[in-house]
């Protein structure tokens, strides 16, 4: 019997890649070599979204116990994770970044607490930036407030504030064991009970708030999300969005108003979205303004190029972008 399915969603991160599914086969043989009888039995599916940069070959050579998924077309992150979890067969399903590298016995532990804990649905361990310092993943369900601040230029301007305080848990220790509301998914433990009653990713969200969309499913029908930290994994961040900006503030941001109109309604949706267009329309007077001025005029031209795809998409998001 598998224990757990380790599903990586991947485009164009061959070297993170690499270190990642090193870091999985090590955590796993660090596990096996204890002599127990109850190793973590475990399967590595990849999907890959279209890559142009080696990855499926290299992961072929250097990992031929993966199994692998290359897809022609880039189908999204969220889509993508749905076609992995549909192939696998564990008793729990992990969905990993490729840009995360596992440290220790972090799969073991995971899947252990999961085990003694039948109530939980759901289950992420601490990350950790590359420099060792904890990067913030456990959340709160946002409120509106929270969606005119995060990631926008108000949070900008007001860095420090209670809205956020307290959607990024910030008055509880990161070295607390805790329930929370939800867990970003860069490495996210579920349970395959839960996720077969609660459904697969809801795939209007091409990426972003896909998790945070399933977790408030999850707790609506009563199961549990938890944060352990001691369980540990590195997370680059951002490694494959980062590679077309335009299209990561779109998919952020329209993720961000499809999750409000889903779950607060239309109208509180659709004021989200016309307040973040109105931020990108003063972004954009402000970038024209000191092009103008002679200031930086390449950085300038590029960034008013990116605003401008972003007012066009009017945050309804289309097309593809990476997974």
């Amino acid at each position: 019997m598998i224990d757990l399915s380790i599903i990586i969603v991947s485009w164009n991160v061959r070297t993170l890649l690499e270190r990642c599914l090193s870091s999985i086969y090590t955590s796993l043989q660090g596990s096996a070599s204890t002599g127990k009888q109850d190793a973590l039995q475990c399967e590595v599916i990849v999907v890959d979204n279209a890559s142009t940069d080696g990855s499926p070959d290299m992961v072929r050579q250097r990992f031929p116990a993966a199994n692998l998924i290359v897809s022609d077309v880039n189908l999204g992150f969220t889509r993508a994770n749905n076609i992995g979890i549909a192939y696998s067969s564990g008793r729990y399903i992990l969905l990993l970044n490729p840009d995360t590298e596992v440290l220790g016995n972090a799969l073991v532990t995971m899947v252990a607490y999961m085990d003694k804990n039948p109530d939980i649905g759901a289950l992420g361990p601490k990350l950790l930036f590359p420099n060792g310092h904890v990067q913030p993943s456990r959340r709160r369900f946002p409120t509106l407030a929270t969606a005119f601040l995060e990631s926008t230029i108000l949070q900008q301007w007001l860095p420090r504030n209670r809205v956020l305080h307290r959607y990024y848990v910030q008055d509880r220790s990161d070295d607390e064991e805790q329930d929370v509301d939800w867990v970003i998914g860069a490495c996210l433990l579920l349970r395959r009970q839960a996720w077969e009653q609660v459904g697969p990713l809801d795939e209007g969200f091409f990426m972003y708030s896909e998790e945070l969309d399933w977790c408030r499913r999850l707790k609506t029908v009563g199961w549990r999300v938890v944060y352990i930290p001691w369980a540990e994994v590195i997370h680059h961040e951002g490694q494959s969005s980062s590679q077309v900006m335009p299209a990561r503030h779109i998919y952020f941001q329209s993720s961000k108003v499809r999750y409000f109109r889903k779950h607060h309604g239309v109208l509180a949706g659709e004021i989200l979205r016309f307040f973040l267009l109105a931020t990108y329309v003063y972004q954009l007077c402000l970038e024209s303004l000191k092009w103008l001025l002679g200031h930086k005029r390449p950085l300038r031209r590029e960034r008013i190029k990116a605003y401008l795809r972003v007012l066009r998409s009017c945050l309804r998001a289309q097309g593809e972008v990476p997974g």
